[in-house]
């Protein structure tokens, strides 16, 4: 059966370890798009920092962002599909959070201007208050995080050093199991790990399925690129899974193939090597 969707994760894969979108990777994808592959990228970034790669690498359509809880319009901004925390669970994450310091509420607000909420800065680890500084502007701080805008909270995260975080990642499973899900991730843009906690229904695989499904296109046309345990669930449902070479274990072991890392064209060489070639 045929590919028609390319998902391109971006942070370790489409981007070099500096954060660098590279001329080579700019027409590797051009070239998908010209002989009719629909590219869609599936990060973990919030909108308003995965567009000035999306316009870069000038596509248009929807796009995975936050994991796959928001799939939105690259173009006029509109959100197409959404996986919300669930309400019922937002005051008991927060609670358990709170343990570690105050999270990072994101909420769909991007025409508002706003991504995410928090409380006090002095209170969080300094790899968050680290985040949070170069990100002021599209951030609000409030006194007291259980009336932020529950019904339309995205995910909460919280920044951290990796043993913290596994820790607090364990006690949330012990707590909350499946009612939640949960990403532990290496912050690529800053120190640290990230901790998400999110909708059990969400993630990047499933975001991706039902967008394909909506055209008409089988999981065995979806081919997926990424690295990291959030495109472990894509690399193993697509019709083909390939891992960047510097991907982590789990996302190696269930990818049909492996090529080099990010910091030596591995993308390029999924594209020309293994993608068109088929």
């Amino acid at each position: 059966m045929s590919l028609r969707i390319v998902a391109l994760d971006l942070d370790g894969t489409l981007l070099d370890p500096y954060g660098e979108l590279s001329d080579g990777v700019c027409e590797a994808v051009d070239t998908l798009r010209k002989v009719g592959l629909q590219v869609v990228l599936c990060t973990g970034r919030r909108f308003r920092t995965a567009l000035p790669m999306a316009h870069r690498l000038g596509l248009e359509g929807p796009i995975v962002v936050n994991n796959g809880v928001l799939v939105k319009d690259i173009e006029s901004g509109k959100t197409l599909q959404h996986e919300f925390l669930p309400i019922e669970l937002f005051s008991r994450a927060l609670e358990l959070m709170r343990e570690h310091g105050p999270p990072l509420v994101y909420i769909d607000a991007y025409h508002e201007g706003t991504d995410m909420i928090t409380e006090r800065i002095e209170s969080a680890h300094p790899f968050q208050q680290e985040y949070l500084a170069d990100n002021t502007e599209f951030s609000q701080i409030v006194d007291d995080l259980t009336s932020a805008r529950p019904s339309e909270v995205i995910m909460m995260s919280t920044m951290a050093d990796e043993d913290s975080l596994e820790a607090l990642e364990s006690r949330a499973r012990d707590a909350l199991g499946a009612e939640v899900h949960t990403h532990r991730l290496i912050n690529k843009s800053y120190q640290g790990y990230i901790l998400e906690f999110l909708s059990p229904s969400s993630g990047k695989w499933s975001a991706l399925r039902r967008l394909a499904a909506s055209e008409g296109i089988d999981p065995e046309q979806i081919a997926a690129i990424g690295d990291d345990r959030n495109d472990v669930e894509m690399l193993r449902e697509a019709g083909l899974g390939i891992a960047m070479g510097n991907a982590v274990e789990d996302a190696r072991n269930v990818a049909g193939h492996v090529v080099r890392s990010n910091a030596e064209g591995g993308v390029v060489e999924a594209i020309e090597r293994v993608l068109l070639t088929r």
